[in-house]
């Protein structure tokens, strides 16, 4: 049999060759293995049978042969063969095209359900405060109701009443709701009357504002293994009745905004005190700014230490004294300092009359190499800071671009070592990206962007080409190593274009790849230049400052995000990737607190969700164990906008009770005692110190 079928061999390649040639309609191969079933008139009388059917098996095919044979006798072969063949395949065309459209449109219904859900979540843990983790999913969402409920949940999801698992004698407590509080003369009544019992079991799950599943309990009961998690109060017959209510009240007062927690509080100083030439420009008016603020008991100063002035003119020429000035009278009034490394450009968007480049010789170096400047799509260069594909590029006079933001570094830490000696310098913050953020320059006002475009990438200069494409290469694709070439205009909206609209290019294979790579080049530059500022200021307190863009947050593709830098998009978490990168290096997080500088018709006309990207932001960070502080967007805030700070960095009733490490309040300039926001910042300062209570 092994001979005749190699002897069938090159009949098999000319049947395959005619058919091809005479453009036969009949795609099946006679000489090929055929279900006897499906194909009862193609059968090789050759190719042995693999197996003999059985049983029902056996039956079916019996029935199938029966029918065959039927059509055979009444001649219908020929027209399955022909009219119903070709049907046959049409048909299977048309199933598969609306297979592949049932699929889109389940891809489409399953991404309008997260968006809802983002916006449940984002919902339940600013109202409701709820304590959700960053990416909760539903199954979070209701065991977090069935405890607000009086419900327990373990952790295998077994949810029950702990009434229902007590069989001895109980007795219940009134509870309380939000309309009936629970006073302190019904507590003690309850307590007075209740009978004997070794132990009070309180419920762990009860809500910030209620006090449900307050059960006497025998200890030994066979169901108490589940309710090792409570708390037995000791008591000789019964609980002591002021006992319980102190530790209600104390309940009460730890979950309300946290007030007992002090958030120190620091006042930015204005840009224009140190001229162009490293001077300070007005002592005097410097010195009355600082006694306002000590009258206001703010904890300290932050002021920008510009990259651009002090090694303005020649490169390792660093000129130190207009900060040493000032940093001497700041001494006089006992503040702290934070001090921010500057690396970026001041004054090219609508920042006033201010105006602080990059050191003069390196625009030298970019005018014979602009590839050392961020670059769009269409060529334009971006001076805000410099490329971070140079990182490790010698492009700056034999230097790569970490070794001169290093050499910066060290040369601050040497000149003022006896401000790190004193502790006057509290930390140090790095500046990483435009505006001294953690981000791309992708929104540049120089260049006609205005809020809510969606920005530009930033990557078409030749060092990141060269990156990207190698990375194409080493996956086998060699032509992903291209910038998108359908992602808009700066002011574009995201349904305007290919790549960030609905289903668009950015969840395609390729787009995976390139916002992957984009991120991540964002990570490396934070890291390459983070591990070296570790080494120049040991034992001090890092600070990276992460950007609110919270415009077409709203959207699937979080277009503004990827641009920026941050793979966000509605079906990805964008941050927990960088703040386990900088989780590494000890940093303490700066979130840039999105002001209420817009009414909330102009946020939905930008599909703006800035409460839920700060809830993203913030909870990604504490889920890391990175310490988190805070800064305001708008310069000055009425009593409504102090509250909405107050609250996001002293949430009340956070179940590790986590809350800002300290808080930057960029203040109007100069800050005058007459001003409309004096008032305002006393009361906020007071606030976040807990000087206050509501």
């Amino acid at each position: 049999m092994w001979r005749n079928s190699s002897r069938d061999r090159p009949k098999r390649k000319m049947h395959t060759l005619n058919t091809t040639t005479t453009g036969s309609q009949d795609p099946i191969d006679p000489n090929r293995n055929l279900d006897p079933d499906q194909y009862p008139h193609h059968r090789n009388p050759n190719h042995p049978q693999s197996r003999r059917l059985r049983g029902f098996a056996a039956t079916a095919a019996a029935a199938s042969m029966g029918q065959a044979d039927s059509d055979v006798n009444n001649g219908n072969i020929a027209g399955e063969t022909s009219s119903g063949g070709g049907g046959g395949g049409g048909g299977g065309g048309k199933g598969k095209r609306e297979r592949e459209k049932e699929k889109e449109r389940t891809k489409l219904r399953e991404r309008h359900r997260r968006a809802i859900t983002s916006r449940m979540l984002a919902g339940l843990r600013q109202y409701g405060n709820f304590p959700l983790p960053a990416r909760a999913d539903m199954n979070d969402v209701i065991a977090a109701l069935a405890r607000e409920a009086g419900w327990s949940v373990d952790a295998d999801g077994t949810t029950y009443r702990q009434s229902h698992h007590q069989t001895n004698h109980v007795v219940q407590f009134p509870t309380r709701s939000i309309e009936s509080p629970l006073s302190s003369t019904t507590l003690k009544k309850a307590a007075l009357d209740c009978p004997q019992h070794p132990s009070l079991r309180i419920d762990e799950n009860l809500s910030p504002v209620s006090l449900d599943s307050v059960v006497i309990a025998e200890s030994d009961h066979p169901g108490n293994g589940r309710y090792t998690g409570a708390s037995p109060i000791p008591s000789v017959g019964c609980v002591d009745a002021n006992q319980l209510i102190q530790d209600v009240h104390s309940t009460e007062r730890r979950n309300d905004f946290a007030e007992n927690f002090y958030v120190p509080v620091y006042a930015m100083l204005p840009v224009g005190i140190i001229d162009n030439c490293g001077q300070l420009v007005d002592p005097q008016g410097v010195r009355q700014e600082l006694s306002y603020m000590k009258s206001l008991n703010v904890d300290g100063v932050a002021i920008d230490c510009w990259w651009g002035i002090v090694e303005g003119w020649n490169p390792q020429k660093y000129v130190w004294s207009g900060y040493r000035e000032l940093f001497n009278l700041i001494r006089d009034f006992k503040f702290k300092l934070q001090v921010v490394m500057a690396f970026h450009e001041y004054g090219g968007n609508a920042s006033g009359n201010v105006m602080i480049s990059l050191p003069q010789w390196v625009l030298e170096i970019g005018k014979n190499n602009p590839d050392i400047f961020f670059t769009d799509r269409e060529g334009r260069r971006s001076f805000e800071c410099l490329n971070w594909s140079i990182d490790k590029e010698r492009v700056l006079h034999g230097r790569t671009g970490i070794e001169v933001y290093f050499d910066f570094m060290r040369s601050f830490r040497s000149e003022f070592d006896d401000l790190f000696v004193e502790g006057l310098i509290a930390a140090i913050e790095i500046g990483l990206g435009a505006s001294g953020e953690l981000k791309y320059p992708s929104f540049p006002e120089r260049m006609g962007w205005i809020y809510p475009g969606i920005g530009e990438f930033q990557c078409y200069d030749k060092y990141s080409q060269t990156s990207l494409l190698k990375e194409a290469k080493s996956r086998g694709f060699a032509f992903w190593g291209k910038g998108p070439e359908n992602a808009g205009q700066y002011n574009s909206q995201p349904h305007e274009t290919g790549f960030f609209q609905e289903r668009g290019e950015y969840d395609s294979y390729y787009g995976r790849f390139f916002l992957n790579w984009y991120s991540q080049l964002l990570i490396g530059h934070a890291e390459n230049v983070l591990s070296l500022a570790n080494l120049a200021f040991e034992e001090t307190k890092i600070i990276v400052k992460i950007p609110a863009i919270y415009w077409s947050y709203k959207t699937a593709s979080h277009a503004a995000e990827l641009t920026a830098g941050y793979y966000n998009p509605s079906n990805r978490d964008g941050y927990s990737p960088v703040f386990e990168s900088l989780k590494k290096y000890s940093v303490t997080v700066k979130f840039v607190c999105p002001g209420p500088q817009m009414s909330s018709n102009e946020h939905e006309e930008a599909l703006a969700d800035p409460e839920g990207l700060s809830w993203q932001v913030v909870n990604a960070a504490w889920d890391k164990g990175l310490l988190i502080g805070g800064e305001n967007a708008i310069t000055c805030f009425d009593r409504e906008g102090c509250m909405r700070l107050i609250e996001m960095a002293k949430p009340r009733n956070h179940p590790d009770s986590n809350h800002f490490s300290f808080f930057t309040y960029h203040q109007p300039s100069p800050l005058v005692q007459g001003s409309t926001c004096f008032a305002d910042l006393d009361y906020f300062i007071k606030r976040m110190h807990g000087d206050l209570q509501r």
